[in-house]
C-alpha cells in the first residue's frame, strides 16, 4: 500500500491518500470526512484523520483500483461550512490522479456525516455513492440527492441525535437505492460498525 501524506493547505486541503501497489488507469476515489476532534493543521496533527474509518481495514487487497483520501478540516471550522472547499479539493484529486469521474465517492463520520449530505446536497451530480455516518442534513432538500446512498447511524447516540439521520432516511426511503442502518444499543461511534469491507464493496460497486 503506497501512503501519500500532504502535511500543508498547498492542495486546498492537508490530507493522506492510500492506494494500492498496483493501481490501474482512471481509479475510483473515495473521500472520507473525518470528525470535529480530528480537525487540525496538517503537519504533526495531519495522522488524526487516521483514528477512525476506512483506514482499518483498506488493504492492497480489498482497495481495487480505488483511491482513498481523507483531507484535513482546519480548527477553526468544519465540514459544512466549507462545501464549495471541499467540492474544489475533489476536482483537484480527481485531475491530480486522473480519475474516474463516473466513479467519485464520499462518506464521512459525525461532523464529516454533516459534510457528506451537504455537500452532496449541493453536488449531487459529482458522487456515484455517498455513505454519511451519524451526521445529519436538510430534510426538505433531500430530493435533490439522485446517487446510492447507504447511512448509518446508533440509536443511542448522545452527541448527535439519531433523528437527524432518520429525517433524511424518511425523505429517501422510497428509493430502493437508499439503506439505512440503525444500531440498537450504539452510541454515537457506530462508524465502528459502519466502516467495514461490507461498505467499501458496496461503495465500489456503484457508478454513474
Amino acid at each position: 500500500m503506497n501512503i501519500i501524506r500532504q502535511t500543508t493547505s498547498e492542495e486546498i486541503f492537508p490530507y493522506i491518500a492510500f492506494m494500492p501497489e498496483a493501481l490501474g488507469e482512471k481509479p475510483a476515489v473515495i473521500f472520507q470526512l473525518h470528525g470535529a476532534g480530528e480537525r487540525g493543521e496538517g503537519g504533526d496533527e495531519l495522522d488524526k484523520v487516521l483514528i477512525h474509518g476506512f483506514s482499518h481495514i483498506i488493504n492492497d487487497g480489498n482497495l481495487k483500483n480505488c483511491i482513498v483520501v481523507m483531507p484535513q478540516c482546519p480548527k477553526n471550522s468544519f465540514w459544512a461550512a466549507r462545501v464549495e472547499s471541499i467540492k474544489s479539493f475533489i476536482d483537484h484529486i480527481t485531475e491530480k490522479f486522473n480519475a474516474d469521474e463516473k466513479r467519485i465517492y464520499l462518506c464521512g463520520l459525525s461532523m464529516g456525516g454533516f459534510g457528506t449530505w451537504y455537500t452532496a446536497m449541493a453536488y449531487p451530480k459529482t458522487f456515484a455513492a455517498i455513505a454519511p455516518c451519524c451526521g445529519g442534513g436538510m430534510p426538505w432538500n433531500a430530493g435533490v440527492l439522485d446517487m446510492p446512498i447507504w447511512a448509518f447511524h446508533g440509536l443511542c447516540d448522545t452527541v448527535v441525535d439519531p433523528i437527524n439521520t432518520i429525517h433524511m432516511y424518511e425523505k429517501l426511503k422510497d428509493r430502493a437505492d437508499v439503506r439505512c442502518d440503525l444500531y440498537e444499543g450504539v452510541g454515537h461511534n457506530s462508524w465502528e460498525r459502519a466502516f467495514s469491507e461490507e461498505l467499501l464493496g458496496w461503495i465500489l460497486s456503484q457508478s454513474r
